[in-house]
């Protein structure tokens, strides 16, 4: 009787290596079958997406896509350039050592990014990965969509009968930044901070580096975009426009509608100001928290956060976000509208 070869250990299967090889050999099939599923329901497909609810969902979609994309890729690469180019140590000497004052200085060097929310994302993750305190970081993820330069002309532009929207806009955005910053050093938890790891770019060279960094973000954030702008779309679509004209009566309420439909639309920072100078029913404070809440927390941001920092972050964070900027709208548009 013959004995059986040994096993050598090339042989040895790894389980966790199997699955995965059989997960990118059943990858090609499951395309195929999604294509031909769709060229055969290619008819009721068509008769779906030429319904007006449709065509006002795909509008607000692309819209929203089309607005954001470009500034998330322009935060994207400003991530990645801190990620490889800039030292750990530059955060060391540029913010103050106490937290408590870093969070203002971050909330005031959000000014100087020219970008919208989008790109303050992938930032502000860079920057609690390159070690700089997380309020700092939060600040500044909140500050820098709304009281940069091309956001306050815009709003200068859109309200050219009220120039003291665009003060109002600037302090109301940035105490807000600030006491989010201050409210997470005294409540904040660092288990519900989970920024994502990157691979080490051990090895490679500071190109190879950045570019591998900029392929990881564009591929993680934008799928959290592509999910809030489904989202947006989809509301949006479906929330009747007769509820804003019974809200704006109501002084109460017509807050609290702009400060929601904020959130719904998802409109980038750079253009949220020409909608609201639209919206003359309402009141300057009420078009003011909807400029000062937009920036800060919607449906798209939300899943930004949460694919940036972790779900647990953004489900705390976020109602935080939204209660303190509609206080602090109301408060600052009674003192200075």
């Amino acid at each position: 009787m013959t004995k059986a070869a040994p096993r050598r250990p090339d042989d040895r299967r790894d389980p966790e290596r199997s699955e995965e090889e059989g997960r990118h050999l059943n990858s090609p099939l499951l395309l195929t079958m999604l294509l031909l599923t769709l060229v055969l329901l290619q008819s009721p497909i068509r008769r779906a997406l030429s319904a007006p609810v449709m065509q006002s969902w795909t509008t607000v979609f692309v819209a929203v896509m089309v607005q954001a994309l470009p500034f998330l890729v322009l935060g994207v690469l400003l991530s990645a350039a801190i990620a490889v180019f800039v030292p750990p140590s530059f955060f060391a000497r540029a913010l103050p050592r106490r937290p408590a004052l870093a969070v203002p200085v971050a909330g005031a060097a959000g000014a100087v990014l020219p970008g919208c929310e989008c790109a303050s994302v992938p930032v502000a993750g860079a920057l609690v990965r390159r070690g700089v305190t997380p309020a700092a970081a939060l600040a500044f993820l909140l500050s820098a969509p709304a009281i940069n330069p091309i956001v306050l002309t815009a709003t200068a532009v859109a309200f050219p009968g009220d120039p003291e929207m665009v003060l109002a806009r600037l302090v109301a955005s940035l105490l807000v930044a600030c006491a989010m910053g201050w409210l997470w050093l005294r409540l904040g938890r660092t288990e519900w901070l989970r920024p994502q790891s990157r691979a080490s770019h051990d090895g490679q060279s500071k190109g190879e580096a950045f570019w591998g960094s900029v392929r990881h973000d564009v591929m993680h954030a934008g799928g959290f975009l592509v999910v809030g702008a489904m989202a947006a779309a989809t509301l949006k679509a479906v929330a009747p426009e007769s509820w804003l004209s019974a809200a704006a009566d109501n002084p109460v309420l017509s807050v609290l509608a702009l400060a929601i439909l904020a959130v719904v639309l998802s409109i980038c920072s750079e253009a949220d100001a020409f909608v609201a100078a639209s919206l003359t029913q309402f009141s300057l404070t009420a078009r003011l928290t909807f400029l000062v809440v937009g920036p800060m927390i919607d449906l798209k941001l939300f899943a930004m956060q949460a694919g940036t920092f972790g779900r647990a972050f953004a489900l705390r964070f976020a109602p935080a976000t939204f209660a303190l900027a509609v206080v602090v709208s109301v408060l600052t548009g009674t003192v200075i509208l």
